[in-house]
C-alpha cells in the first residue's frame, strides 16, 4: 500500500512501512518528553504531600497536648487567678513572686492564712511581713520539688487493679514482685508525665513484657515507667514537662487487658508509687517518712526544704526526715 501526498511543490509517495516507522519514532519521542517532564512534577508533588502530612501530624500532636494540659490545670488556674489578684492588693511585696506560687488548689482562700493552711502549717494570729516572706519562699521551694520529683496521677482512671508488691503474675502464673501500680483504662486513654523530665526510652520494649513503653528520667535520680501503651507521643531525648501528654494507654506486651502500668524508681530501685500519687502541696512532708529507700537527709542538706523559722514552728519535718534515713 502506497500513500501519495501532492502539494504545490510536487508529489511524494510513502509506503505503509515508512509511515509506521515515523509513527513509532514520534510516539517514542513524545513518551520520552512526557517522562522527563512528568517525573520531576511527580517528585515535587510527592514531597509536598509528605510535608503536608508531617505538618498535619505535628498540629494534631500540639492540639492533643494542649487539651491534656487544659484538662489538668484549668480549674487550678481559674482559682489561682482570683487568689493572686487578692494577694497583690493585700501584700505588695509578693507581686514579683506570684508566678512562682504555682498550682494552688481549691483550699487556698482569699488571704495568706489560707496559704498557711495549704502548706499544712498552723494559722498565725498576726501575719507579719517576715512571716509572709517565709511562706512565699516555702511555697516556691515546694512547687520546685513538686515539678522535679514524680507526683500525682499519670492517668484519669477510677480504678487500681494491681498494687506494688508480691503477687501471682496474671499471665505467667508465677509469683513475682509487681514493681508498680496498674490503672484500669480503656485503650486510648491519655497518659501524662508526673514531673518534668527527659525521655530516656520511648518505643516497643520486648524484653520487659511492657510492650510500648516510655521511661522518663527526672531530677535527683528518679525515673517513671509507663507500660502497655497503645501509642507513644514523645521521642528519645525529648524534654517534657509535668502534665504533658506523652502517650495513650493500651494492651501491648504481656497483658490480660487494657491498662496502664506505672512505676516510680530511684536509680535502679523500684519504689511503691502510692506515696508519690498522694504527694501534694498540703501533704508535702509525708513523702519523706513514707519512702525510706531514698536518702532524703542528704537532699535536705543540699536544698533546705523550709526556712529556719518555719521549721521551728513545724519541727516534725526534721524528725520525719531523720526517721526516713533509719
Amino acid at each position: 500500500m502506497v500513500v501519495t501526498l501532492t502539494t504545490v511543490h510536487g508529489s511524494r509517495q510513502y509506503s505503509l512501512n515508512q509511515l509506521t516507522r515515523y509513527g513509532i519514532v514520534l510516539f517514542v519521542v513524545l513518551a520520552a518528553v512526557s517522562f522527563f517532564v512528568a517525573t520531576p512534577l511527580l517528585w515535587k508533588t510527592s514531597d509536598d504531600l509528605e510535608e503536608l502530612a508531617s505538618d498535619h501530624e505535628q498540629l494534631a500532636q500540639d492540639y492533643e497536648m494542649m487539651l491534656g494540659s487544659q484538662q489538668l490545670y484549668k480549674s487550678e488556674m481559674d482559682e489561682l487567678s482570683t487568689t493572686l489578684n487578692t494577694l497583690m492588693d493585700e501584700k505588695a511585696q509578693l507581686e514579683e513572686e506570684n508566678s512562682r506560687i504555682g498550682a494552688l488548689n481549691q483550699s487556698l482562700d482569699q488571704s495568706l492564712s489560707g496559704l498557711e493552711s495549704l502548706l499544712g502549717l498552723p494559722v498565725s494570729e498576726n501575719m507579719t511581713e517576715e512571716r509572709a516572706e517565709e511562706l512565699k519562699v516555702m511555697a516556691s521551694k515546694r512547687l520546685y520539688f513538686l515539678h522535679m520529683i514524680p507526683n500525682g496521677m499519670p492517668i484519669l482512671s477510677p480504678r487500681v487493679t494491681a498494687r506494688f508488691g508480691p503477687r501471682i503474675h496474671p499471665v505467667l502464673k508465677k509469683r513475682h514482685i509487681h514493681h508498680g501500680i496498674d490503672f484500669k483504662a480503656s485503650i486510648g486513654t491519655p497518659v501524662y508525665a508526673t514531673a518534668d523530665a527527659v525521655v530516656e526510652y520511648a518505643g516497643y520494649h520486648k524484653q520487659s513484657g511492657y510492650g510500648k513503653l516510655i521511661i522518663l528520667l527526672h531530677n535527683f535520680g528518679f525515673k517513671t515507667y509507663y507500660g502497655h501503651l497503645n501509642a507513644v507521643k514523645v521521642k528519645n531525648r525529648e524534654f517534657v514537662r509535668k502534665g504533658q501528654l506523652i502517650g495513650y494507654s493500651g494492651n501491648t506486651g504481656i497483658s490480660t487487658g487494657p491498662h496502664l502500668h506505672y512505676e516510680v524508681r530511684h536509680l535502679f530501685t523500684p519504689l511503691d508509687p502510692d506515696p508519690f500519687l498522694a504527694w501534694s502541696m498540703s501533704d508535702f512532708d509525708s513523702l519523706f517518712s513514707k519512702v525510706k529507700d531514698v536518702k532524703w537527709a542528704s537532699l535536705q542538706e543540699m536544698y533546705p526544704l523550709n526556712q529556719s523559722r518555719v521549721v521551728q514552728e513545724q519541727p516534725s519535718l526534721q524528725k520525719e526526715i531523720s526517721s526516713a534515713e533509719k
